[in-house]
């Protein structure tokens, strides 16, 4: 028996409970790294998950109860596992709760195509986005790893399924477009800040590119995995780039749901 969960409002999920979301597909999730029953930016992932349900639904659950599910999923599964909490609007509001082995990213670092791309409701993280998936296997089937968008107005946004993040050599310099503001994004934004390391919000373009001292992608899985290259423009690798998000992810506290 696998010692990982599917669950729709704390009890085991069947195909029936499934079905309505998998041919739907309209619903939104937030997805995370647990380690020894904790989490990083729990209060990020809470308010997320409120924000969109009532962008979409119109009303949202209360964070105790949300709570209480992931609560149920760990109780008795493994410590570290990856988690995949996903809310969606069969009749009223319901929340799948998913478990799987931990994961930490690949090695990197990370060749990227830049394609013109603009998701819907960037704001949200939701179900049913297949060009996030169909770009990303172009960008592989191209002998690339990955797939970074360009909006309509030449500004980089973000990746398939990452944050981006950038140094001019002194600042952390985070893309000023349309975006998911992920919540690794954000933990290390406030840890940064609280640590007094420069930042600026700023558009940057594939023409910036060979003017920065480094690039990286961010999500659940890491805080900061280089980027060698986006389209045509080659990246320096930035290892004290990197190895200054990852210390300042993990100043975060890990906290119980």
């Amino acid at each position: 028996m696998s010692p990982y969960v599917a669950q729709r409002n704390g009890r085991t999920a069947t195909a029936e409970d499934l079905a309505p979301l998998a041919f739907a597909g309209f619903a939104h999730f937030t997805a995370m790294q647990v380690r020894d029953g904790r989490v990083r930016g729990l209060d990020l992932h809470l308010d997320r998950l409120r924000t969109a349900s009532l962008e979409l639904f119109g009303d949202a659950l209360p964070d105790d109860r949300i709570r209480s599910y992931v609560r149920e999923a760990l109780k008795s599964g493994p410590a570290d596992v990856s988690l995949t909490v996903t809310i969606h609007l069969p009749g009223d509001l319901e929340v799948l709760v998913r478990t799987r082995p931990p994961a930490s990213g690949p090695a990197g670092p990370l060749v990227l195509t830049a394609v013109g791309h603009e998701r819907v409701l960037p704001a949200l993280k939701h179900t049913g986005e297949m060009a996030k998936t169909y770009f990303r296997r172009r960008a592989v089937a191209e002998g690339c790893d990955d797939a970074a968008f360009v909006d309509r107005r030449g500004r980089l946004s973000e990746a398939t399924i990452w944050n981006l993040a950038f140094s001019d050599g002194d600042t952390v310099v985070w893309p000023d477009a349309d975006l998911l503001q992920g919540t690794t994004m954000g933990i290390v934004r406030r840890r940064l800040a609280a640590l007094g390391v420069p930042q600026r919000v700023q558009e940057v373009t594939l023409a910036d590119l060979p003017g920065l001292a480094g690039a990286v992608v961010m999500n659940s899985w890491t805080p900061g995995i280089a980027v060698h290259r986006i389209g045509p423009a080659p990246l320096p690798e930035a290892p004290s780039f990197v190895e200054a998000l990852h210390r300042a992810y993990e100043t975060e506290p890990l906290v119980r749901p």
